[in-house]
């Protein structure tokens, strides 16, 4: 009996999916997930470590499948499908389902510069997507802060304009919508002012009702701001009971230079493990896809070299103008925005040397 193993990757125009096929002998079997999932990245893994145990010699194409002529081989890759199936199969977990009551912590997620223009096309339709895939727990509150004058519902009606379920069309979009808007409210403040965080901490707490309370606050903000943000959100608005995390967007300074006096600002109010340094290009899936795309494919792996390559080109472009974001442009340039940090990323993991795992430290390494 022949063991094989395929693995094919489908890019859409709305989501992406990942199809596996596993074959043995007259049994098949096909499951098709998200590129987001937790179980997709593990299934990925494991080939990938199966790839370089077993080595290239042990393993060629035969019939568009993946097969093998040892017979070591053959009985390693049985297992590997059996630990595959089993990963896949597995229920996702929803957060926080193993208490009740006020045991269960509650996380409250606050996106600094809710009013410009990554929060409104990206922060808030991505926050919906994990709210619409259960990815977030029971208990949770959205805030927005900026220093714009703005009621809760005039927040919720700005977020309702770029929510879309993008991942499916189920019938009950329209009512996740809702229940996730009303999850969402609204505080105008200054970005250097204790009090206004202050006054957001007071009213985070009474949606926490005295809940173990986790804080995440986004900032969505010039970096010329970031540390005073997290000045009054460290002394005034973090968490006595539970984790408080901060996520910095990029650009993460100007230069190494500021980048390094930035670091060491942020940590006079924060410790290491605290700060999440974020480019939310990456989060995009067809280039979530690309690692799974290049170690864990066995068909393009062997050929992602200067051997069979000849010519590589980065096309950005987009279909509207600067939108609002022309003071930011003007005071960090276009280059700075796009090219330093977006597609120097992408060209990074297209070029970079196969790392020790898919795990994110490993993928830093060979990045850098």
């Amino acid at each position: 009996m022949m063991a094989s193993l395929s693995s094919s990757l489908t890019f859409r125009s709305c989501y992406s999916a990942t199809s596996f096929s596993l074959v043995n002998g007259n049994k098949h079997r096909s499951l098709s997930f998200l590129s987001a999932s937790p179980r997709v990245f593990k299934a990925y893994e494991l080939c990938f470590r199966f790839q370089r145990k077993s080595g290239r010699s042990s393993v060629f194409m035969q019939d568009g499948a993946i097969v093998t002529n040892s017979e070591n081989t053959k009985s390693s890759l049985k297992d590997l499908k059996d630990e595959v199936l089993s990963v896949l199969s597995e229920e996702p977990a929803k957060v926080g389902s193993e208490s009740n009551g006020q045991s269960q912590p509650t996380v409250s997620i606050t996106v600094v510069g809710a009013s410009g223009d990554l929060a409104k096309k990206k922060i808030f339709p991505a926050l919906f997507a994990l709210y619409y895939e259960d990815c977030l727990p029971e208990h949770f509150t959205i805030y927005g802060y900026s220093r714009s004058k703005m009621t809760d519902v005039e927040l919720r009606n700005m977020v309702s304009k770029t929510l879309t379920c993008r991942i499916d069309k189920r019938a009950n979009c329209g009512e996740k919508m809702e229940e996730f808007l009303k999850r969402c409210f609204y505080h105008s403040g200054q970005y250097d002012s204790q009090e206004h965080f202050t006054e957001l901490d007071k009213k985070l707490k009474e949606h926490e009702a005295g809940r173990i309370s986790n804080r995440l606050f986004y900032l969505s903000i010039p970096p010329n701001i970031f540390v005073d943000a997290v000045k009054c959100a460290s002394s005034s608005a973090s968490s006595v009971n539970g984790w408080t995390r901060v996520i910095v967007e990029k650009p993460f300074g100007r230069d190494s230079e500021t980048s390094a006096a930035l670091t060491k600002s942020l940590k006079q109010y924060l410790e290491e493990d605290q700060i999440f340094r974020i480019d939310h290009y990456l989060g995009k899936e067809l280039v979530e896809n690309l690692s799974v795309l290049r170690f864990s494919n066995l068909i393009f792996e062997p050929l992602w070299s200067r051997q069979y390559i000849r010519n590589v080109q980065f096309i950005f472009s987009e279909d509207f103008g600067t939108e609002g974001r022309g003071g930011y442009f003007d005071h960090y340039g276009i280059i700075r925005d796009i090219m330093q940090n977006h597609l120097l990323q992408i060209l990074a993991l297209f070029a970079m040397e196969t790392p020790v795992s898919l795990d994110a430290e490993d993928i830093r390494n060979e990045k850098v």
